[in-house]
């Protein structure tokens, strides 16, 4: 099996308190991972964690790729209703090292592409703060992707998020990684949505974590 990136025997402390302890896994490439455990367990602290070796040399973490190929949606966004940007010029600040303030039509072919893609293009010179919760995931996401990464982490992403929104988000997902050689680690504690969705589970626990290979229903 091929990983994106791998952890070994990881020790890792924040204030007062051992979060990790000889914490070795993998991420498969080309698949989803759910990242899974109690709140406090440290599952946020342990992606910021990897994303700091990004492309550094470290006895424990292995990450073979640079800081642009790798994306992070956060679990919060400061978005509020009278957010004016509109989704489009949203999802267009994801392009990196860019040389003009404006966008070239690559770039604006690109965007409506992506718009297409996350099915967003009836509501693309809305503001983004009047889109709905499941809109403004599929924002994020297609703002994520105009990098490219070869590696998404989508840090609770639907956990403000009804059922249906919830499940078109993860359809979403599934359907455009392999058009894209994506790897997704998605961290959640929606027992549903591993069962139907996730390639892999890493569940963290007592200091420690435990990879397992699911039957993903979709």
């Amino acid at each position: 099996m091929d990983y994106i990136l791998q952890v070994d025997h990881l020790d890792l402390r924040i204030p007062q308190r051992q979060l990790f302890k000889d914490l070795s896994f993998g991420i498969p490439q080309g698949a989803l991972t759910c990242i899974t455990g109690e709140n406090g367990v440290g599952k946020t602290t342990l992606i910021k964690y990897l994303l700091r070796h990004i492309n550094r040399e470290s006895a424990t973490v292995t990450i073979n790729l640079t800081p642009d190929q790798v994306q992070y949606v956060p679990q919060l966004r400061n978005i509020d209703d009278d957010y004016p940007l509109s989704v489009a010029d949203f999802v267009a600040l994801g392009f990196k090292h860019r040389l003009l303030p404006w966008n070239t039509p690559r770039m604006k072919q690109t965007v409506a592409d992506l718009l297409h893609e996350t099915n967003l293009t009836k509501i693309a010179r809305q503001p983004l703060g009047k889109a709905s919760g499941g809109e403004k995931q599929r924002a994020y996401l297609a703002q994520a992707l105009c990098a490219e990464p070869q590696l998404l982490i989508m840090d609770e992403a639907t956990a403000n998020l009804d059922q249906e929104s919830k499940h078109e988000l993860l359809r979403l997902l599934k359907r455009i990684m392999p058009q894209r050689n994506l790897t997704v680690i998605f961290i959640t504690h929606d027992p549903e949505l591993i069962t139907t969705y996730a390639d892999y589970e890493l569940h963290l626990a007592n200091q420690t974590g435990h990879l397992t290979k699911k039957e993903a229903q979709n």
